[in-house]
């Protein structure tokens, strides 16, 4: 990247296409996750040298339990794997970890993962690294509400400062960029109310082989962008 680039303070990742990157390859789609799983390492590691402070990650969707039962089990189970395997190291290189959805659902193994890299890097200042997993943009939003109504808050003082600080991502800056891979055109239920001013960037690009170079087509692309939001 050019030295004086405008880069995001904030980059949310649909990272899509990893069952047609298997199928592509004559492999199984657990093995295409398993490649798209590997890949978040290197993009991590770019994003963190180049002093991005906030990322976020679609993993899981509430909508991926309609998957087959076989491929959301071993999804589930490569995330915990991950997260185990990688820990330290994000540790070591000051990011601290947060969750966005639903914990309960998913597996005891995967809580148990979530919570001790949440507790071990929690005082990390660096980057904060966001997985969304069991997420879903909507049900954020109607459990943001619903916690309005039984605190009992008076309509007048309900604004949009107030409604932040009851969604998943309560005390984080709304999203400046979404990359979506894959050549999909959809944001698929992600970040709808902060990411109401991103800018997006779609790429044909296959989640496993969205390496270095395309993130910094990417992030030239942003750089490149006028951000008026709503202004002339």
């Amino acid at each position: 990247m050019k030295k004086n680039a405008r880069l995001p303070n904030h980059v949310a990742i649909i990272m899509d296409g990893n069952g047609r990157w298997a199928k592509q390859h004559g492999l199984l789609r657990l093995e295409g996750h398993q490649a798209g799983a590997e890949n978040i390492r290197p993009i991590i590691k770019y994003l963190n040298q180049h002093h991005i402070k906030y990322v976020t990650l679609y993993g899981f969707s509430t909508e991926n339990w309609n998957r087959p039962e076989d491929e959301v089990t071993g999804l589930l189970r490569l995330f915990e794997e991950s997260i185990n395997k990688y820990v330290s190291e994000l540790h070591e290189n000051g990011i601290k970890l947060r969750h966005l959805g639903h914990l309960k659902e998913l597996p005891q193994g995967l809580q148990l993962a979530i919570n001790k890299a949440i507790e071990l890097t929690k005082n990390n200042t660096r980057m904060t690294l966001n997985f969304a997993l069991n997420y879903g943009g909507r049900l954020e939003i109607l459990d943001a509400v619903r916690h309005i109504i039984a605190k009992g808050i008076p309509i007048q003082n309900i604004d949009e400062g107030l409604f932040n600080s009851y969604l998943y991502t309560a005390g984080l800056p709304d999203v400046d960029l979404v990359i979506r891979t894959s050549g999909e055109f959809r944001t698929s239920n992600f970040l709808i109310w902060q990411a109401a001013y991103s800018e997006y960037y779609f790429t044909d690009v296959l989640w496993p082989d969205f390496n270095q170079k395309e993130l910094e087509k990417a992030l030239l692309a942003y750089s490149q962008r006028r951000r008026r939001f709503g202004k002339l």
